[in-house]
Parts: structure tokens; C-alpha cells; sequence
């Protein structure tokens, strides 16, 4: 129905206004579904409904009919809008209380399933390569990760010069930070059995930075415990780099033996009784190539033979074996005397060997993943594909890598 204005003057059919409107209250008060509801709705108070073309008429009219007419149309819109509301919220009560109704909760029955989470596959790698290592013989040693630079680096036997002390490689504190910082540093590194700090060394224990690696672990715990000493040192470490295979944070685990007749050949075996329990796998073919580092000597690379299957690399074989190749699997070597003098331990009676795996790469290469980056995403379909249940535990038995 529409509403229309009474010839040229204007006015509105008032009488008829308060017909539709009866009529509209009882088809509201009639509605039994929200569906037929919005129907009430916008035939009345739509753009097009017969209530906003009566208050479009308003602009035809004199002002003093307007002053008329206005007031009790708008009554009309308010008094059909109360109308649907009210029925709109009878309507939503009533089937709230239907579905209620339906729906029943038996409590016999067991508890749903709820989603469980995933154990990252960084953290089962550490929890593995810590189960092998103590089936070695090895302690695990943590320490701070900011660090001073007396013992990330001058400790190690690393010079003034070393690219790794540049500040585009290594996280430095500001200085008026590292004072605040620098207290209990200080003092530990004073405390260089044998050796007398100079005025260099005490101003580089008041430098702090975030480790580069975790190294200083090493000379903590034999400035604390002495030799003989065996270890690993597992942990975060920062560097100023990143991309697919590099990250400004990742996760290092390195090694220390220290004790009286330690010579390369328990080096090389070490790592390759690690390797086959942790690629488990017996044909590890292990090859040490002649390096430098600052603190051993000799230094030597381990490598590790390996094979293409596809896009992922897979440790075993004989690296000149065809189709199998050789590659970088970490850094190691005969600890070096001035570190060990730098300690406190007299290098006359005790040597040994140290050794550093990059835990993220390790992880990658066992696990088939191309890309360090999506270590760090959390993206949970990544996570539900290559993560571990918190119930998978590591063991020589089993298998380090067995799933639940």
C-alpha cells in the first residue's frame, strides 16, 4: 500500500496512515518466523515502504502542514519499530528455548578429544643429541647468554682483529648499558687462575654482547670445575645474519673433553658415534679437513658424506662414493694452550678436543627441511607436520627420532 499526497496541496491521508499502521501492528503480532518478520519490516520501514514514502511527501507540504504532519508520522515509524523489536526478541527467546530443548548433554559419555600440541622439532633435536651425549659420557653445561666479551672472545684466544668482533657480526650492548651489566662479569673474569688481568682485559669484561656462541660455557666450567672436564654446552646463540639457511638467533651445541692423553682420533670418534645414533644410521663416513679457528689447534672441519634423494639432502655414505658427495657438518680440533692457560688449566698435563654443531642445521638435515626460516613462523600445519608429541621421548633403545 502507498501513501500518497491529497492533490496540490500536499497533505497526507492521515486516516489512511493509521490503517496501514493497524494493519502492519497485526501482521507484526501475527509473525511467527524472524523470516516473515523482516518481511513486516521492509514493507513498512524499507526504503521503499509505505512509511518512508509518506515521510517523503513531508517536502511537498507548507511549513504548517509540515509542522502537522511530521510529528505523527514519525509516531507511526517509532510505534511499528518498537513493534518489531519487541516481536523480534519474543521470536529469538522462543528459539533459544527450542534448541535448548533439543539438545540434550549426556554426561556418561567420555570427555571430547582435545587438539594437543607439538614438542618443536629444535627442541626434540636437543633433547636427542642430549640423550646421546650423556650415553657418552658428557655433562650438560648452560651459561649466560649476555656475555662479556673477555670471554666470548679474548678467552677463546681471539684477537683485536677478528672479523667476529666487528660490530656487523656481533649484537653490542651500548656502553651505558653494559656498566650496568659488566659487575659480576668483571669479577669472574678477574678471577683467571695463573694470570694476572691486564688493564685491556678488565675493560673488555665491562664490554657486553649477546653470545656468538656458546664457547664461553666452556671456559666458565673449567674456570669452575678444573680438569679432567666433559661436556656439552647447548644453547642460543646471535649473530648478525639471515636468510634460508641463517638466522640472527639459532641454536648451537658444542663440546668439550679435557684430560691427560686426549688426542684428534677420540675427536673423530666421538662425533662419529654421535652421528649414527642421531641420523641412525651406520654407514656415517666422517672425513676431518684441515681449517683454522683461534682457539684450537690443529683445526679441522668434519665433514659428512651425503646423498640427493629429490630436494633433500640425506647424511650417509661415502662422501666419494657416486652419486654421494661431501659436506660441512661442523667446526672442532685440539683445544688450543693459550685457551686452556686462559682457563686456568696447565697445558703441560691435560689437552683434549672441542668440538660446535649448529642444532637448527642438524635438525633440517635429519628431518628433510629446506628452509631455517619456518623454524621460527609457527605456523601450526608446519608445526602438525614436522613436530613430536610431547609423549615421544628420545631413547638409544628406541631410536632417538621414534615417534610414540
Amino acid at each position: 500500500m502507498q501513501v500518497w499526497a491529497n492533490g496540490a496541496s500536499g497533505h497526507c491521508n492521515m486516516t489512511e496512515i493509521d490503517s496501514q499502521k493497524n494493519g502492519a501492528l497485526e501482521a507484526v503480532a501475527s509473525a511467527e518466523t524472524l523470516e516473515a518478520l523482516e518481511e513486516q519490516r521492509v514493507a513498512a520501514l524499507g526504503k521503499k515502504g509505505w512509511v518512508s514514502l509518506a515521510l517523503k511527501t513531508l517536502g511537498k507540504m507548507s511549513p504548517e502542514e509540515r509542522q502537522e504532519a511530521a510529528p505523527a508520522i514519525q509516531a507511526v515509524r517509532a510505534e511499528i519499530a518498537g513493534a518489531i523489536d519487541a516481536k523480534k526478541a519474543d521470536l529469538e527467546a522462543a528459539a533459544l528455548e527450542a534448541q535448548l530443548a533439543a539438545e540434550k548433554l549426556d554426561l556418561t559419555l567420555p570427555v571430547p578429544d582435545r587438539p594437543k600440541g607439538s614438542i618443536h622439532p629444535v627442541s626434540q633435536v636437543m633433547d636427542e643429541l642430549a640423550e646421546i651425549f650423556a650415553d657418552l659420557g658428557f655433562a650438560v653445561a648452560t651459561g649466560p647468554e649476555i656475555e662479556d666479551d673477555w670471554h666470548n672472545f679474548t678467552a677463546l684466544n681471539m684477537d683485536e682483529s677478528h672479523p667476529a668482533r666487528a660490530m656487523h657480526d656481533t649484537f653490542y650492548f651500548p656502553d651505558t648499558v653494559s656498566s650496568n651489566l659488566a659487575g659480576a662479569s668483571a669479577e669472574a673474569a678477574s678471577g683467571v687462575a695463573g694470570s694476572a688481568m691486564t688493564d685491556r682485559d678488565h675493560a673488555q669484561s665491562l664490554q657486553m654482547l649477546l653470545r656468538t656462541h656458546t664457547s664461553p660455557v666452556q671456559i666458565r666450567s673449567l674456570k669452575d670445575q678444573g680438569a679432567p672436564i666433559r661436556l656439552i654446552a647447548p644453547g642460543r646463540v646471535y649473530r648478525s645474519d639471515s636468510d634460508a639457511t641463517h638466522t640472527p638467533m639459532f641454536r648451537q651445541v658444542e663440546g668439550l673433553v679435557i684430560a691427560r692423553d686426549i688426542q684428534l682420533g677420540h675427536l673423530k670418534w666421538t662425533l662419529a658415534a654421535f652421528d649414527k645414533e642421531f641420523f641412525e644410521r651406520e654407514d656415517i663416513a666422517l672425513r676431518l679437513r684441515p681449517s683454522y679457528f683461534p682457539f684450537t689447534e690443529p683445526s679441522v672441519e668434519v665433514d659428512v658424506g651425503y646423498s640427493n634423494e629429490g630436494n633433500r639432502r640425506v647424511v650417509g655414505g661415502h662422501g666419494d662414493d657416486e652419486g654421494h658427495d661431501w659436506m660441512e657438518l661442523g667446526g672442532s680440533g685440539m683445544v688450543n694452550r693459550r685457551v686452556l692457560e686462559f682457563a686456568g688449566v696447565d697445558p703441560e698435563e691435560y689437552q683434549g678436543f672441542a668440538f660446535g654443531l649448529g642444532i637448527d642445521r642438524i635438525a633440517m638435515l635429519k628431518y628433510g627441511m629446506n628452509d631455517l626460516r619456518a623454524f621460527f613462523d609457527g605456523d601450526p600445519r608446519w608445526l602438525s607436520h614436522y613436530g613430536f608429541s610431547p609423549f615421544d621421548q628420545p631413547t638409544l633403545s628406541a631410536g632417538v627420532g621414534a615417534r610414540a
